[in-house]
């Protein structure tokens, strides 16, 4: 399995464990303090903040990248995996200093001074302790740390957890501001991390200054996607194109589903299938005035087809019962239809496939609209999530040689540094089995893919070796989709809510009662109920906050 999609794999079960999902935008609601600059950004200052691309042709792709709109491409694909690795940086990039460096890590610990941490040291040129902490708890950890004002000199604060790090307050106060050496033009002294998607970047700017570093870049971006068993539906004649509306959906279901064999079509879809009926992912602009998901007549006309999908009979009952261990049933062919991340289409998942059924072939159905005339359209999710950010109190010169070094750990896939970074030395932390970098014991012991890649790391790529038919349907997927891809307002922009608003924005109580309805247990009038109570409480303050202090100051962003 590919170093990068093992990570995507990961940070999606982290973004479950933290409440949080792949498609929002990185917006932040951060608690107190006017006292400086860390709210959105203005136009002119957002493009004075953002570095300078420069895509990387250290290594050329079997398939090549697609663009699509603003800031969205396809992920380029490798059918293997490089057999003489380039190097993209030239000697250590460090110079001798030593520095601390906590991430979150959902998996064991490695021990601290292990020979890969120190053959990283070596090839880094500096002492760098990495310190990581329990993903499940760093929610809790970091702000510890910042009440404290006890940051290491590098830290990963993941931006679904912008709320709880208040991390536009820590911008310019406990994190370094890096405009001055990688805004524009400065990047080129830094070209591994040039090649970083411009979109990326953003997640790091705040109040118009660049403070984070971001990690798992992507110019794809895609919220997750509507997968099918592939090989159970062309077995029976049917083609993902077929499929062009809510209603065909609905009859796929019916023509799939056999209970008495034990197999329903669905899964839960409403995360991935909502915004098909024109609903926003959660605000919009009519007529200049913000509105909210909740108030538009799509999202009931998405809800209402969701009941009647779970009363339908064609979903399978554990998912209605809220089980979420709809993967075990998706590769027994129990259900046939699911809704998840992207980060599902990986050789771990076919390998989990074929294992239950050699015929295993996952696929997934285009964007589509629900009316099946409309264009259709998948909103950006973030282009990064997982941004890496340096001390204030660190000096010019130290800040300089971890940029250095997180442009070695920027290298693309497939590099030296890469390689290392990723599989550690060949020999003691992994050896080529069929051309592919594979773990020896000790690597599967101390080599921690999520430790310094939660610190920099390369573009995403698409590569599964082993497994070449799931690097060609994703890339494939991909280039279907790529030009369907548009960003929601506010898409990427960092600002600082009241957090006493930021209940309001997470409408528990309302989004409880949505899932109830989308599994049969209550009614569209229901979640009605819940949204009126909703407004009348925070939510018409919620959307007034955002009116005045965000659209009309700054725009949606697009």
């Amino acid at each position: 399995m590919t170093t990068e999609l093992n990570r995507r794999r990961l940070l999606t079960a982290g973004a479950s464990i933290a409440g949080a999902v792949t498609m929002a935008p990185l917006l932040s609601a951060c608690g107190g303090g006017a006292h400086q600059k860390t709210g959105a950004n203005t136009a002119s200052g957002l493009k004075a903040a953002l570095p300078a691309y420069l895509p990387s042709t250290a290594l050329k792709p079997d398939i090549p990248s697609v663009a699509g709109g603003p800031d969205a491409a396809t992920d380029p694909g490798f059918a293997s995996y490089p057999a003489s690795p380039v190097a993209t940086v030239s000697g250590p990039p460090g110079r001798g200093g030593s520095y601390t460096a906590v991430t979150p890590l959902w998996g064991t610990v490695p021990q601290p001074g292990n020979s890969f941490y120190q053959a990283m040291d070596n090839a880094l040129g500096v002492n760098l302790t990495i310190k990581p902490a329990d993903g499940n708890n760093y929610n809790t950890i970091v702000p510890t740390m910042t009440a404290a004002r006890k940051l290491p000199d590098w830290v990963n604060l993941p931006a679904w957890w912008n709320p709880n790090f208040n991390t536009g307050e820590l911008a310019g106060t406990q994190l370094a501001d890096l405009t001055p050496h990688l805004s524009g033009d400065n990047i080129k002294k830094y070209p591994n991390l040039a090649a970083l998607p411009t979109g990326a970047w953003q997640a790091g700017v705040w109040g118009d200054k660049l403070y984070g570093i971001p990690c798992f870049a992507t110019g794809f971006p895609a919220p997750g996607a509507i997968f099918h068993r592939r090989d159970v539906l062309e077995s029976r004649g049917i083609t993902a194109d077929q499929v062009k509306s809510a209603e065909d959906l609905m009859n796929l279901g019916r023509e799939l589903t056999d209970a008495k064999r034990g197999v329903w079509a669905f899964e839960d879809v409403w995360t991935y299938f909502f915004t098909s009926f024109g609903a926003p992912r959660k605000w919009k602009v009519d007529g200049g005035k913000l509105v909210h998901l909740f108030e538009t007549q799509e999202f009931l006309e998405a809800l209402d087809w969701h009941y009647r999908l779970a009363t339908s009979g064609y979903m399978h009952p554990d998912a209605l019962a809220g089980d979420t261990n709809s993967s075990t049933r998706f590769y027994a062919g129990k259900s046939l239809i699911t809704g998840d991340g992207t980060g599902a289409w990986t050789l771990a998942d076919y390998q989990s496939g074929i294992a239950a059924d050699p015929k295993y072939r996952r696929g997934a159905f285009n964007s589509f609209a629900a009316d099946g005339r409309s264009k259709p359209v998948l909103y950006m999710g973030a282009p990064s999530s997982m941004i890496s950010y340096l001390n204030a109190s660190l000096k010019p010169d130290q800040i300089e040689e971890l940029l250095a070094v997180a442009n070695y750990l920027a290298a693309p896939y497939g590099s030296a540094e890469y390689t290392l970074v990723n599989f550690g030395v060949e020999g003691t932390h992994y050896n080529r089995v069929n051309g592919v970098p594979t773990f020896t014991d000790e690597g599967k012991k101390d080599v921690q893919v999520t430790t310094y890649n939660f610190l920099a790391s390369s573009p995403a790529v698409i590569s599964n070796p082993g497994g070449d038919v799931v690097t060609k349907d994703y890339s494939a997927w991909q280039a279907a989709n790529v030009r369907t891809l548009a960003k929601p307002p506010f898409w990427a922009m960092n600002y600082s809510m009241p957090q006493e608003l930021a209940a309001a924005e997470a409408a528990q109580a309302v989004n409880d009662t949505i899932i109830d309805c989308y599994h049969g247990k209550k009614k569209v009038s229901d979640v009605q109920a819940a949204v009126s109570t909703w407004k009348s409480g925070q939510g018409d303050r919620l959307k007034r906050w955002m009116t005045e202090n965000v659209l009309d100051k700054y725009g949606t962003g697009q």
